[in-house]
């Protein structure tokens, strides 16, 4: 019998699919996008709120459970009181909770902005997540479509804070035109919930898949490049054909009163957005515009981006949309058996980041990395004196830190600040301690004229880019020095 002990095995490290991890010029790409977004809801007399991650999974509207266990399109677990519990798939239905939890409080119109993330339990693929970043803004209580205007001019004002101008269109539609046209062929009434809400998702794809995918989808169904099959809404030769002369805008107008209705609202909304300067080419009323989710009621809008991009196939395509919203009149209802009209639109954070990295409009601004104070020796009364440099830069609003590796040798510190990209380094040894003095090393003009040095010898004699100032001047002189790094920066660039 063998006695000898297995060896653990090594977990191995993994990400879970559809998941990212976050870089930090990713993070703070979004992180200055967040602050551009907020400038202009603020402008418009928005406030924050912030509501959890999880949620009851009931208050999620369509994902009640229908079995066991939740799992169409949710993260779900049960509490300990046997209640499910589910990650919240947009901001809109935590919203809706909140608005009726805290009615009473709440001062209508109810005008609020949010940003968080958001968790899907969906298939991944190509730029297709389970967790991503949106940032919305509502407004509660405001029943007149004068609130959807304002929405579709702040999403419009929100793009061209971001650099996007003449790069993008908040296209609106309104719900009730295209439930007219679905009334006109025969899908009125609530048995056909589930038909109409199928033929509304077809449509949606309309960007993606185009008029002949939708055209598959109204029918049987489609299947995609991978063999997965997508069932279709069933409909018959006519009613797709009526469908798709309404997308197409050739004449087709169904008689229904909810269908004039829609209509009515599109010319008030154009009216006012009109009025306020805004153009077609800003905002464009557009009848392929769909929006997948039931609980819209009224007008629709989505900010689309058109200028073009390689897709995964190396295919020139338009960008498409970084964002939408509605009108969703009954979703707060739900909780209060009583009318609360809500309408709101949502930024799809990281999709609208890739797109403004494409362009370069974002994460362009440099972030200096840390000036590094190098540990000469390791004595606590010298380690104290480290720090207090450290710390001096710091307070005067400098990124430092001091080495905290296990390096001794000082030509490793040197090269652990070259990886950081550091601009300067900070050295005192016994000799400049003596004297009350510090060596500041810089980096960049040092790895400049290390170029122009053909010998050891000729190195260590020229002490390349080196200075050194007496303990009291080293905040003074590391600022001066990173403000001529700064100007030589700026000049290489023009």
């Amino acid at each position: 019998m063998n006695d000898k002990k297995k060896k653990p095995q090594k977990l191995k490290a993994r990400l879970p699919r559809g998941f990212v991890d976050r870089s930090a010029a990713d993070i703070r790409a979004v992180d200055g996008m967040v602050v551009k977004i907020r400038e202009v809801y603020e402008r418009y007399g928005f406030d924050p709120v912030e509501t959890p991650l999880f949620e009851y999974t009931d208050a999620l509207g369509k994902f009640l459970p229908d079995s066991d266990r939740p799992n169409e399109g949710v993260f779900s677990l049960k509490d300990d009181d046997e209640q499910w519990m589910s990650l919240r798939y947009d901001l809109t239905a935590p919203l809706a909770r909140h608005v009726a939890e805290n009615f009473n409080e709440i001062q209508l119109p109810y005008r609020t902005f949010r940003a968080g993330w958001v968790f899907r339990n969906e298939k991944p693929g190509p730029g297709r997540f389970r967790q991503f970043m949106q940032f919305d803004a509502d407004t509660v209580g405001a029943a007149g479509v004068q609130a959807d205007a304002e929405m579709c001019m702040m999403m419009a004002d929100t793009m061209e804070a971001l650099g996007l101008a003449g790069q993008f269109v908040v296209r609106v539609n309104n719900r009730k035109v295209f439930d007219g046209v679905l009334d006109g062929i025969g899908l009125a009434g609530d048995d056909n919930a589930g038909r109409r809400l199928t033929v509304l998702r077809a449509i949606d794809k309309l960007d993606k898949f185009g008029l002949e995918g939708v055209k598959l989808l109204l029918g049987e169904g489609r299947k995609d490049e991978s063999g997965d099959f997508t069932k279709g809404a069933g409909l018959g030769p006519d009613q797709i054909a009526s469908v798709l002369a309404y997308l197409a805008q050739d004449g087709y107008q169904p008689t229904s009163d909810l269908y004039a209705q829609g209509m009515s609202e599109l010319d008030q909304i154009e009216t006012l957005v009109r009025a306020a300067g805004y153009g077609d080419d800003r905002i464009k009323i557009d009848p392929s515009v769909i929006r997948g989710l039931e609980y819209y009621t009224g007008p629709v809008f989505e900010a689309e981006l058109t200028f073009p991009v390689t897709n995964e196939k190396g295919e020139s395509v338009v960008f498409g949309s970084v964002g939408g919203g509605g009108r969703y009149d009954g979703l707060v209802s739900r909780f209060m058996g009583q009318p609360v009209p809500a309408t709101g639109f949502s930024i799809g954070v990281s999709r609208l980041m890739t797109a403004l990295k494409n362009l370069g409009k974002l994460g362009q601004e440099e972030v200096l990395a840390p000036v590094v104070v190098c540990v000469m020796d390791r004595d606590i009364d010298s380690l104290g004196r480290y720090q207090r440099f450290t710390q001096a830069l710091r307070h005067a609003g400098i990124r430092a830190e001091m080495y905290q590796g296990n390096k001794k040798n000082f030509g490793d510190q040197l090269k652990y600040a070259d990886r950081r990209g550091a601009p300067l380094a900070i050295i005192q040894g016994g000799d400049e301690r003596e004297q009350g003095v510090v060596q500041i090393k810089d980096l960049i003009e040092g790895k400049r004229l290390s170029g122009e040095i053909e010998d050891n010898a000729t190195w260590r004699e020229a002490r390349v880019a080196q200075v050194s100032v007496p303990e009291a001047e080293l905040v003074d002189k590391v600022r001066e020095m990173l403000e001529a790094q700064k100007q030589d920066r700026d000049r290489a660039a023009g």
